[in-house]
C-alpha cells in the first residue's frame, strides 16, 4: 500500500466501511431525486408528457442515478483499497465524481443524440463542445460531492472518537 493511508482506514480494521458507503449512497439518492425533480422543466417531457410519464421518468432517472452512484462509489472504494488511499479522502471522492461525470456525458450524448430517448427543452443550458446539458453534469459534480463530503466528515469524526475511546 502507498503511504497516506493507514491500513485501518483502507481495509476497515476499525470497523466496516460498507455501512458508510451505504450512507453516502442513501444521502446521494435523496439529492438525486430532488435534483431530478428540479431539472425536469429543462426537458421536453415536462411540456409534452402526461403526469404519469413525468412521474415514471422521475423514478426511472433517480433509479439510474442510484445505480450509477453505487457503481462509481464501489469502483472508487476498490481503488482506494488497492492504492492505499484514505477512505473518503480527496482521491476517492474525486474518482467517484469523475467516473459519474464521465458516464453522464456519455449517457446524455447516447440518449439525446443517438437514441433520442429524451430531449432538452430550449431552456436547458448546454456545455459547449460536449453538447451535454449543464444541469445533468452539475448534478454529478454537486450531489455526490456533497454526499461524500458529509459522510466523509462523519466517518473521520467517528474514527477519531473511536480512537480516543468515545465521546466524553
Amino acid at each position: 500500500m502507498r503511504s497516506g493511508c493507514a491500513p485501518s482506514a483502507c481495509n476497515s480494521a476499525d470497523g466496516p466501511l460498507l455501512p458508510w458507503v451505504a450512507r453516502a449512497i442513501g444521502l446521494a439518492t435523496i439529492g438525486h431525486f430532488l435534483w431530478e425533480a428540479a431539472q425536469l422543466p429543462l426537458y421536453t417531457l415536462w411540456r409534452t408528457g402526461t403526469r404519469r410519464e413525468i412521474a415514471f421518468a422521475l423514478i426511472h432517472c433517480t433509479g439510474g442515478d442510484i445505480l450509477i452512484t453505487t457503481v462509481t462509489l464501489a469502483a472508487a472504494t476498490a481503488l482506494a483499497r488497492v492504492f492505499g488511499w484514505r477512505a473518503f479522502g480527496w482521491r476517492m471522492v474525486f474518482t467517484a465524481i469523475a467516473l459519474g461525470a464521465a458516464y453522464t456525458v456519455f449517457s446524455e450524448w447516447l440518449n439525446v443524440e443517438i437514441r433520442r430517448s429524451w430531449s432538452y427543452a430550449a431552456s436547458m443550458p448546454v456545455v459547449p463542445f460536449l453538447g451535454t446539458g449543464l444541469t445533468p453534469l452539475l448534478q454529478w459534480l454537486i450531489v455526490p460531492g456533497l454526499a461524500l463530503a458529509v459522510i466523509g466528515y462523519r466517518y473521520r469524526r467517528a474514527r477519531r472518537l473511536m480512537h480516543r475511546g468515545g465521546p466524553t
